[in-house]
């Protein structure tokens, strides 16, 4: 099977059986802000006029088994209007490292301005032979959009 449909249905797997066993895959706050993790975001991000938007910051993660990734999205004017801007592939070796995400938001045109944005360290843990969603920290935090 090529690569993307196996990915694909290994995802869809884990996201049935997240909903499935509930909450008790996802580590309690207090571990995770109580680490030595963190996901910063830088104060302004970029927004070009094609609509692609890029954002940035730092993050620091350990002890991760599968593949980790940084993930961001952006709000404007809704709350409970979130845009996915992209992911990174992370590194969790206790370091400080830079990520950057680019991505075009074609559902709603945003502006320069004022803009919440959302980053979280996800990892993908396997278990029993899926690999489940395991979210290591995430930040929300008030940035800037500017044109560039």
């Amino acid at each position: 099977m090529p690569p993307r449909p196996v990915l694909a249905a290994a995802l869809g797997s884990a996201a049935l059986l997240c909903a499935a066993v509930g909450p008790a895959t996802a580590a309690p706050a207090e571990s995770v802000t109580a680490s030595a993790e963190s996901v910063t975001v830088d104060a302004t991000g970029r927004l070009a006029d094609d609509g692609t938007v890029t954002l940035s910051g730092t993050y620091t993660c350990t002890d991760a088994t599968g593949p980790v990734f940084v993930s961001s999205s952006v709000s404007q004017d809704s709350p409970t209007s979130r845009h996915g801007v992209g992911g990174t592939r992370a590194v969790c070796d206790g370091a400080e490292h830079h990520w950057e995400n680019t991505g075009k938001v074609t559902s709603e045109k945003l502006e320069p301005g004022a803009a919440r944005v959302e980053a979280t360290i996800m990892e993908l843990r396997p278990a029993g032979g899926l690999p489940l969603p395991f979210f290591h920290v995430t930040r929300q935090q008030d940035i800037k959009l500017a044109k560039g």
